[in-house]
């Protein structure tokens, strides 16, 4: 019976009333199931039927994740066969309003490993008890500091790992055995957590300095050590740090860090399926990245990068750039400039009114961007003046408000389509519903990170690459960039939701073929799509 309780609740084995008769038989099952036997295609006709009669937002998630906590295969297999529907519930947006309630409506750890920095000590035992001896191959690790646009949410920001782990199963067949979701637990500075009774992290500020940096060491260390090839995502670490610590790693171990370079590498994705419908050229345009943290800094790295790859000269690149924050255009001598910031800022020189550059509207007048991109979280920060501004003297003005979740968005696709007369080519951070404009239907991209790193993920496991270099994150832009219809009025400037699992699997072939072309690649590793087709997996029993 010990073994028929393991079987039925672990959601690796578990088959539930799938279990054939052979199967309860030999795993010792008779009389602890239904006797019908089902197939996985019934099974999960019943789980979608429950699924639609929950209410909206996170009574929905919820029911999901019983399913996820109860039998991994049928989850995928329901969520493959919704997948634009249950990609929302599954993470963002639904996913904010379940960190933010976490620690209360706790019910199982989903498989996650949660080391505190009080206790350095237990980090290979954590890891290893989390593992439970399967051979992890990825791991999402956050602190909880800058999740989504919601802020520092300690320990509560373990969902966000979990919530990614999923995303790159379900897009990319990313084997569920053998990702890890980790939360580093170092304090928070939210003081509602703090003064919660029910809150299940560290109750004290967040640790900074040497120690911080100790800690995260620690960490990626024995990581690497309990499991050697392991590639490790950073994700939602806050903005002083995130750079810092991909930059530590990057090259000496495969990582990566979404809020630095996901969305960088979706936006750049964007702006090149925008200039397949404009017909301009990429070395022409002037980007105004509103909102200078990690994800801004993030977007115009990865925008000047490409610059180099068309050939531009690094100081005209630059020129290119225009950073705005919460004080106006950042100059030279603005105060607390960041490592990151620091090579786009521009000098006061070139503008004769530069003290007067302290919105947005007055910098779009100034310097008339033909690309906007917001990852302010300041909703409504695209007003129809600004928008009208840039549309003045841009013919086709390349606009990504990518603030998320919803409620903190800098406009809303309807209107820039609107106050644009259509010329815009627009991409949200959240789904958005198609537009219907003077009898045009205007297909609305979402530049959603999950369009970008499940691929490139399923790439870098596929050819068990060395290191995650720029020439890897250039491909996978490239891959998601060329797949949208210039020649189809409204098309979206990014591939839709629903095809994500094909165009995963299109970029994971890019991905690992420039991984092979830079020797990065473990020995006998030739063929990438050979490679990308042996690592996928499927949900089936």
């Amino acid at each position: 019976m010990a073994n028929a309780y393991n079987i039925l609740n672990d959601p690796f084995l578990n088959k539930g009333t799938a279990f054939t008769e052979r199967e309860r038989e030999s795993l010792g099952l008779i009389g602890t199931l239904p006797n019908k036997v089902q197939t996985i295609q019934e099974q999960a006709k019943r789980v979608y039927e429950q699924y639609e009669l929950r209410p909206e937002g996170m009574q929905k998630r919820k029911f999901l994740m019983e399913i996820f906590n109860t039998n991994r295969t049928l989850f995928y297999y329901v969520v493959e066969q919704h997948i634009e529907e249950l990609l929302p519930v599954i993470y963002d947006p639904v996913i904010a309003p379940a960190i933010e309630k976490y620690s209360e409506i706790f019910m199982k750890p989903q498989g996650a490993a949660f080391l505190s920095i009080d206790n350095p000590n237990d980090v290979k035992a954590s890891l290893e008890n989390a593992a439970g001896g399967r051979k992890i191959k990825l791991i999402v690790v956050t602190d909880g500091e800058g999740i989504l646009g919601i802020g520092d949410w300690g320990e509560n920001g373990v969902n966000i790992s979990v919530g990614k782990l999923m995303v790159y199963t379900a897009a990319a067949g990313i084997d569920p055995r053998e990702v890890l979701p980790v939360s580093l637990d170092v304090g928070t500075n939210n003081e509602t957590l703090i003064n919660d009774p029910l809150y299940l992290g560290e109750k004290h500020a967040r640790v900074t300095g040497e120690r911080y940096y100790d800690f995260v060491d620690k960490f990626v260390n024995i990581a690497r050590e309990v499991f050697p090839d392991v590639y490790i995502h950073f994700e939602d670490f806050g903005r002083d740090n995130a750079t810092k610590i991909l930059n530590k790693y990057r090259k000496e171990i495969p990582v990566f860090n979404d809020d630095v370079q996901g969305t960088g590498i979706v936006c750049l994705s964007g702006v090149l399926g925008a200039l397949n419908i404009s017909k301009e050229k990429f070395t022409d345009q002037i980007f105004l990245t509103f909102g200078a943290g990690t994800a801004g800094m993030g977007i115009a790295n990865m925008m000047y990068r490409e610059m180099l790859v068309e050939g531009m000269d690094p100081e005209e690149a630059k020129k290119h750039f225009y950073l705005v924050d919460k004080q106006g255009l950042l100059f030279s001598d603005t105060a607390g400039i960041t490592p990151e910031q620091k090579p786009f800022v521009r000098d006061r020189s070139e503008f004769k009114n530069a003290d007067e550059l302290t919105n947005l509207e007055a910098v779009v007048k100034a310097v008339h961007p033909t690309v906007m991109i917001g990852t302010s979280t300041t909703p409504g920060a695209f007003t129809e003046a600004v928008v009208k501004e840039m549309a003045a003297h841009t013919e086709r003005p390349i606009i990504f408000p990518i603030s998320n979740p919803t409620k903190l968005i800098e406009a809303s696709a309807a209107n820039l389509i609107e106050w644009t007369d259509g010329r815009a080519l627009v991409a949200t951070g959240v789904p958005s519903a198609p537009v219907e404009y003077k009898g045009v239907t205007y297909h609305i991209g979402q530049a959603n990170n999950a369009l970008i790193y499940p691929g490139l993920g399923l790439g870098v496991l596929a050819s068990e690459a060395k290191l995650v270099t720029d020439g890897m994150l250039s491909a996978a832009a490239h891959s998601l960039g060329g797949i949208v219809d210039p020649n189809e009025k409204g098309a979206p400037v990014l591939p839709p939701v629903s095809k994500i699992q094909s165009f995963s699997a299109k970029e994971a072939v890019s991905v690992a073929q420039a991984a092979i072309d830079e020797n990065l690649v473990a020995k006998g590793i030739t063929d990438a799509k050979a490679a990308t087709e042996k690592m996928k997996w499927i949900p089936k029993y």
